[in-house]
C-alpha cells in the first residue's frame, strides 16, 4: 500500500512540473477585417501581473490552422514550461504562405503578422516587448513564412528557425494555392522573385538576426535549402544549418522542434 501511495506522489510530481496553460485568443486584423483564432500556451510559471516572458511564435504548414502544431508535436506543450516561454500558434490560413499577396488584399498575413498580431500579444500577455526576447519558427509553409518573416522585420524578431521550409517557391508554380496569392508565374514573375525567402538574403547583414534551417534528405524541399545554405555562404552571413534523414513528415518535425528551442534559448539568455 505505501508502494502505492508513492507512486501516486510521484506521478503528480511529474504532471506538476508540466502544467502550461492553453488558450485562444481571437484577434480582429483591421487590415484584412476579420476575426484570427491564435493558440497561446503560457507556462506553468506564468502570472497575469508577474514576470514578463519570451515569446516563440510557431507557424504552420499548407493546410493547418492554429491548432496544428497541437496536433502534430503535443510536447509544445512541455516547452512552454521547460523553457519559460510563452508559445503562440497562429492560423496563417490554409495557404497564405505568410505574405501580403499583391493580387488579393483580403490575404495581407505579413502585415497581419508582423504588427497586428505582435501588439496584440504583446498587449494581453506579459511579454518581454523586442526583438532580443521574440523568436519565429514553422514547418513546410511555416518555414518558409518564420524566416520571410524573419528576414524582412528582423526589428520585429532576432532569432528565427525554419525545419523543411519551402525556402524557394519559384520551383512549385502550380501547387499549393501560391499562384492564388502572386498570380500566375508566367504572367508575374516578379511577384515571385520578391515574395521567396532565398531572394531576400540582400536584407540580411550578418548581425542584425540570428537564423537556423533545418531539413530532411529525404524531402522535396531539400534541395532548395542547400541551395540557401550555399548561398548564405557565398555571402558570409552566419547562421546554422542541419541536414538529417527524414522527410516531410510529422516525426521529422516533432524531433526538429526540440533542437530549435534549445537555439532559441541560448540566444534569449545572450
Amino acid at each position: 500500500m505505501n508502494k502505492f501511495i508513492g507512486f501516486i506522489g510521484v506521478f503528480c510530481l511529474t504532471l506538476s512540473l508540466y502544467a502550461s496553460k492553453v488558450d485562444t485568443l481571437v484577434v480582429y486584423s483591421e487590415v484584412m477585417n476579420k476575426n484570427i483564432k491564435n493558440v497561446v500556451i503560457t507556462p506553468d510559471s506564468y502570472k497575469k501581473n508577474g514576470d514578463a516572458f519570451p515569446v516563440v511564435y510557431l507557424l504552420h504548414g499548407a493546410g493547418g490552422d492554429h491548432k496544428a502544431w497541437l496536433g502534430k508535436a503535443p510536447d509544445i506543450k512541455t516547452y512552454a514550461d521547460q523553457y519559460n516561454v510563452i508559445l503562440v500558434c497562429p492560423d496563417g490560413h490554409k495557404t497564405s504562405w505568410y505574405f501580403d499577396s499583391p493580387i488579393d488584399k483580403t490575404m495581407q498575413y505579413e502585415t497581419y503578422f508582423s504588427k497586428e498580431l505582435v501588439s496584440a500579444i504583446d498587449k494581453n500577455y506579459n511579454t518581454k516587448a523586442d526583438n532580443k526576447h521574440r523568436a519565429i519558427t514553422g514547418y513546410s509553409m511555416g518555414g518558409h513564412g518564420a524566416l520571410y518573416l524573419a528576414f524582412k522585420h528582423n526589428d520585429v524578431w532576432g532569432v528565427a528557425a525554419s525545419m523543411s521550409g519551402g525556402v524557394d517557391i519559384t520551383g512549385f508554380a502550380l501547387q499549393w494555392d501560391i499562384a492564388k496569392r502572386l498570380g500566375v508565374y508566367a504572367e508575374n514573375p516578379e511577384n515571385w522573385r520578391n515574395n521567396t525567402v532565398i531572394n531576400l538574403v540582400h536584407l540580411l547583414n550578418g548581425k542584425n538576426l540570428k537564423f537556423m534551417f533545418d531539413c530532411g534528405t529525404d524531402d522535396f524541399f531539400y534541395n532548395s535549402n542547400v541551395r540557401l545554405h550555399n548561398k548564405l555562404l557565398e555571402h558570409n552571413i552566419p547562421h546554422d544549418y542541419i541536414e538529417r534523414p527524414g522527410g516531410h513528415t510529422n516525426a521529422y518535425w516533432s524531433n526538429s522542434i526540440k533542437y530549435q528551442m534549445l537555439f532559441f534559448k541560448e540566444f534569449f539568455k545572450e
